[in-house]
């Protein structure tokens, strides 16, 4: 029986109440070699939290307590746990430790979706952290893509804005990089867009001799649908996958009306398409109880050939009141904290919309700790990772804030990363390409608005 999600139990459901049960105490942080290319200098241990989630911790040679970096990391992983995902996530950001800054981070205590869980779980760590390897001169937050809002969601809880009576908080800066901001309903309305145009167009996800579901669902939980399967379906109708001189005309005009309509790249869509199917399965299924947070009724697309037939043929579905509710509350950022912030995204990134920041600056200004907010902006095309010497530039930038209250700019942020790159772009393929002047159009130019 589906349970109704209301008032702690919707909360609950994405890891946004306390848990109720004690957790195990969690055993010392165990050495383990640092992975290359983190620096063989370094001291690298892994360990689990006591509540399920794992981490890796990698301090450089004479850290002497200095600056201790918490990374929230992307996703989300809709499987178990694996320590191998922290490991990944080390050696991307090894330029961390090269900087000469700790960095931690946590697997989170389960898969699937839930921002103010993983925050959480982000503060557990930090705390297993000092109890191990003493407190840091300064410890930051780092959230990348989905773990942006984790972290922005940390500094919420654990940094909020007030006055002079308030806590002091355990973090001193907040860096934002390729971010998924602005909450969850917000940010995945798309890919209900893309999961109604996609069907409207292919009529093959799910196949019209298969059982039929509501799209928002997913899939089914007892489906036997493989993702090699579902490529396989989007190389049929699409021809991604193939050389575009292989397409049919067919294929090649059904591939066109997707990409024009929902306004993406071809490079993302099997990915997007993927996590439109088994995160909404995780989300909808596991964590809203069966309760639809997305809806697209009055939606009115365009960039087909005929958007008359587009808009009268596509499935519309009505999102459940209680769902959006239970989804905002665990990751909808409200932007009061008292933290410096700085971010840095992608102008092309194909997977985190550039346009989000957009939506997360009204929210920083709504709350009034928009003068605690820089963004910057590069000429990239990447998603994962930028460049390695653009990272370390807003690390030390983040600090001069929070030390000798030097506000960056966008402009002293690519002065600052160009002096580092002979330090770190030492293959010559990275360099700075931050853009002073560049600023994201609204996320309504891209996505269309839903009603209230």
């Amino acid at each position: 029986m589906k349970k109704t999600l209301c008032g702690l139990a919707a909360f609950a459901a994405l890891g946004m109440a306390p848990l109720l049960s004690a957790h195990a105490a969690p055993g010392a942080p165990k050495p383990a070699a640092c992975p290359s290319p983190v620096p063989d200098t370094a001291r690298c241990y892994t360990g689990e939290d006591g509540t399920g989630a794992l981490y890796w911790i990698a301090i450089p040679k004479d850290w002497n307590r200095g600056v201790l970096v918490m990374h929230a990391h992307g996703g989300p992983e809709t499987g178990p746990p694996k320590l191998e995902r922290s490991e990944e996530d080390l050696k991307r950001w090894a330029v961390t430790v090269k900087a000469g800054y700790a960095w931690a981070a946590s697997t989170y205590r389960r898969g699937g979706y839930g921002v103010t869980m993983a925050a959480e779980d982000t503060e557990r760590l930090r705390q297993l952290f000092v109890r191990h390897f003493g407190q840091p001169q300064r410890t930051l937050l780092h959230g990348q893509s989905y773990g942006a809002g984790v972290a922005a969601k940390a500094a919420e809880l654990y940094a909020p804005a007030g006055g002079a009576d308030k806590p002091r908080s355990p973090y001193d800066g907040l860096m934002l990089t390729s971010g998924v901001l602005g909450g969850g309903n917000s940010a995945y309305d798309f890919r209900l867009d893309l999961r109604v145009v996609y069907q409207y167009v292919c009529r093959n996800h799910p196949r019209a001799d298969e059982p039929q579901y509501p799209l928002w669902m997913g899939l089914p939980l007892d489906a036997t649908l493989t993702r090699a399967d579902l490529a396989a379906r989007v190389k049929e109708c699409t021809g991604v996958g193939l050389p575009a001189v292989q397409r049919t005309p067919e294929q090649a005009a059904h591939l066109k009306t997707i990409l024009s309509v929902v306004k993406i790249q071809e490079r993302s869509l099997l990915g997007h398409l993927t996590w439109a199917t088994w995160l909404f399965q995780d989300l909808v299924q596991k964590r809203l109880g069966g309760r639809n947070p997305f809806g697209n009724i009055g939606v009115v697309y365009s960039g087909s050939a005929d958007d008359v037939a587009l808009n009268a043929g596509v499935l519309r579905y009505a999102a459940d009141p209680q769902a959006k509710g239970a989804l905002a509350a665990d990751s909808q950022p409200t932007g009061r904290t008292a933290l410096p912030t700085v971010g840095l995204h992608a102008i092309d990134d194909p997977t985190a919309f550039v346009e989000l920041e957009h939506s997360y600056r009204r929210i920083r200004d709504a709350a009034g700790t928009g003068d605690l907010l820089v963004q910057s902006f590069s000429n990239e095309r990447e998603h994962s990772y930028l460049s390695d010497s653009e990272y370390p530039a807003l690390f030390a930038a983040l600090l001069d804030w929070i030390d000798k209250g030097d506000k960056p700019t966008p402009e002293g942020l690519a002065q600052r990363c160009k002096a580092l790159a002979p330090r770190y772009d030492t293959d010559g393929k990275n360099g700075c390409h931050i853009q002073p002047a560049w600023q994201p159009p609204a996320l309504e130019s891209r996505v269309p608005a839903r009603a209230p």
